[in-house]
């Protein structure tokens, strides 16, 4: 029986391939990067040396070897290597596949599944997957550049592990244009700061590398460029960025701990990072509004009045003079004094609340405008706190079941030392009174 997925009659060597895949490794010795994953005391290491290869998700960004290493593990472990796309696969589609698996089976010949994109089959095609995944039909090796916690079935994820593949760095990439230069058979026209800024283009793509540095051999010059030349007949690359994706969330983070640990610049940092990316300045807005009730609080209140200034700058100036606007909020939240005691105090409540939710008010605050109502003791008792010394009656508001809570423990820092002090003087105050 044909296999559907069996490759077809050989390219020629003349027809025409690009350097990218003129490249590719032929065995994961000559894999660039992700050691992580590939030393010999890494997972894939002793998984090969132990000949113990199970299911696994490869996770990461773009151009790290992700399909190479999926077929070279194939080789490696003499196993039939069938890529697919969870693009452009349907439901038909991978029933033809597990079909012609457990026909090599049974012909003894294993099978190395691999499904770029995986994250994008819904849960039904991913359970699909399990069955043959057990008895042994397939060895799943799914790639994704999202969150697999995220996008993947629990069942998926306890059949096969996670590895994480990470962006090239400039060592990397620089060893891979070399091998680039070899393949060519000449240098790159391009001094060293100009070299540096390519590799810098390619933000930790290996394919992204080697697409640009076709197109630099490809121009008919002698003379070595430097970086203005360089940048004039290339663009950079678009920065890794889905508004809805990991990266998103990843950047926000990175933005909201830098303010949270009072470092203006790393936060200035990755809220420029965010907007180099597209992301939207109200979305960021928003943001920069929430750490200053969350992280600020009430240690400088002034901080939640300045995200709102800057947000209404924003939205009357429009982009770019208004981003100014934000990116003034985001140095002061960073340099404000910082405390989450409302934060805290807040949740405390809402747990105590659900917990309690049932209790009546004392009905000593309670109103009574009927006549039925006073009979019933709404009201009696009540003190008017203005008609009382100090202006505070030391009365408890609190459910006559509840033990008296203290939610809000201000902290010894900006205005919340003030406020530390008032919550210490009313709380003696009480003592006195109820005594």
């Amino acid at each position: 029986m044909a296999d559907l997925f069996d490759k077809g009659e050989a390219v020629p060597d003349s027809a025409p391939r690009p350097l990218a895949d003129r490249l590719r490794p032929r065995s994961l010795d000559e894999v660039i990067g992700q050691e992580q994953v590939l030393g010999p005391d890494a997972p894939l290491g002793v998984m090969l040396a132990n000949n113990a290869l199970g299911s696994l998700i490869l996770w990461g960004p773009p151009g790290v070897g992700k399909t190479t290493i999926a077929r070279l593990l194939a080789d490696a472990t003499d196993l039939h290597f069938v890529q697919i796309s969870a693009i452009f696969t349907g439901v038909p589609d991978l029933r033809k596949v597990f079909e012609a698996a457990k026909h090599r089976r049974s012909n003894g010949q294993g099978t190395l599944l691999f499904v770029d994109e995986i994250h994008r089959f819904n849960k039904a095609q991913q359970d699909g997957f399990l069955p043959h995944m057990e008895d042994g039909t397939i060895l799943l090796v799914g790639a994704t550049t999202e969150n697999p916690s995220f996008e993947l079935n629990a069942a998926v994820l306890s059949r096969a592990q996670v590895l994480v593949l990470e962006r090239l760095d400039l060592a990397d990439l620089e060893c891979l244009a070399q091998r680039a230069e070899q393949e060519l058979g000449r240098a790159l026209p391009l001094d060293g700061p100009a070299r540096e800024a390519l590799l810098e283009m390619a933000d930790g793509d290996g394919r992204a590398l080697l697409n640009l540095v076709e197109q630099v051999m490809a121009w008919k010059t002698d003379a070595k460029l430097d970086t203005e030349a360089l940048s004039t007949r290339l663009m950079r690359r678009a920065a890794q960025y889905d508004k809805s994706g990991d990266g998103h969330y990843n950047l926000i983070s990175a933005l909201h701990k830098s303010v949270r640990g009072s470092d203006p610049d790393a936060a200035l940092y990755w809220f420029a990072r965010m907007l180099e990316a597209g992301e939207d300045p109200r979305f960021l807005a928003r943001r920069l509004t929430r750490m200053a009730v969350e992280d600020i609080g009430l240690g400088d209140p002034q901080a939640q009045a300045v995200c709102l200034q800057g947000w209404e700058s924003y939205e009357r100036l429009g982009s770019p003079e208004g981003e100014l606007a934000l990116a003034q909020a985001v140095i002061y939240l960073a340099l404000a004094p910082k405390s989450n005691a409302a934060y805290a105090a807040y949740k405390a409540a809402r747990a105590q609340a659900k917990k309690s939710g049932s209790e009546p008010p004392p009905k000593h605050i309670l109103n009574a405008p009927t006549r039925l109502m006073k009979d019933q003791g709404y009201g009696a008792g009540y003190a008017y706190d203005h008609d009382a010394e100090d202006g505070f009656s030391g009365q408890d508001y609190f459910p006559e079941t509840l033990e008296r809570q203290d939610f809000y423990q201000p902290v010894e820092r900006g205005f919340e030392r003030e406020l530390k002090k008032r919550v210490t003087y009313f709380a003696k105050l009480r003592r006195d009174r109820q005594g």
